[in-house]
């Protein structure tokens, strides 16, 4: 295997020649050889939109050109699009508030993005990680890849649960059943009615978590590292 040699404030770290990740996350891969958990490619796609986000509100308030956001936009597209998940290695396992995560995706998307302009303009820190901080962006990648699961996935397979047993309601009207308490059998009960139930619960659970949606779409970006927005703009 080829390797290139990364430098970051740490020191020097061979990486693979044909990865898109830098020093740190070569150094976090290397330290942290826990468990087989990595970590999910939702968070990681989740990341992508937050990068990308946040240098759209870095270009508006002028702290980013037009050229480098047009590189950090197109490498947060692949990232997104799972076109970059080979370059994502890292487990769950790591220091706390998913620091090497962050720099992970820093890492790929400057290098990527350096790779789409065929010279060096982006940095990990000083353009990716424009304005933000390990702190603000893990809970916020959390929020987004939590939020994005509940409307893409779970509220739709509710939906069609949901719809399911109300056919098989209209379907078992007149099939009668004994009714079950305390491990023996009570009163008569339709098939139909005992479905109902379970169609009911459902609602009310589909209710709640629509309730919990709002919250999670409150994010930490901007807080950076302890909350205050130091060295936001």
């Amino acid at each position: 295997m080829d390797y290139r040699m990364e430098r970051d404030s740490m020191g020097e770290m061979e990486v693979p020649a044909d990865r898109y990740w830098g020093a740190q996350t070569q150094r976090s891969y290397q330290n942290f050889q826990i468990g087989t958990e990595k970590m999910p490619e939702e968070i990681v796609r989740a990341f992508g939109i937050l990068k990308k986000a946040a240098a759209l509100a870095n270009h508006r308030l002028g702290k980013l050109d037009d050229e480098r956001l047009g590189l950090i936009s197109r490498a947060c597209d692949e990232v997104v699009a799972g076109k970059l998940d080979g370059h994502f290695p890292l487990v769950v396992w790591q220091t706390g508030s998913g620091t090497q995560s962050n720099m992970n995706v820093n890492e790929v998307v400057a290098n990527r993005g350096n790779e789409l302009a065929g010279k060096k303009l982006l940095h990990p820190n000083d353009h990716v990680n424009m304005s933000q901080s390990s702190n603000d962006t893990f809970p916020t990648a959390m929020h987004i890849a939590a939020a994005v699961a509940l409307e893409d996935k779970l509220l739709p397979a509710i939906d069609g649960l949901v719809e399911t047993f109300r056919r098989l309601e209209g379907e078992n009207g007149d099939v009668v059943k004994s009714g079950r308490t305390h491990l023996q059998d009570a009163v008569p009960i339709t098939l139909a009615q005992e479905i109902s139930g379970w169609r009911t619960s459902l609602e009310k659970d589909r209710a709640m978590v629509e309730l919990a949606l709002p919250g999670l779409r409150e994010l930490a970006l901007g807080g950076t590292a302890v909350g205050t927005g130091l060295n936001a703009p």
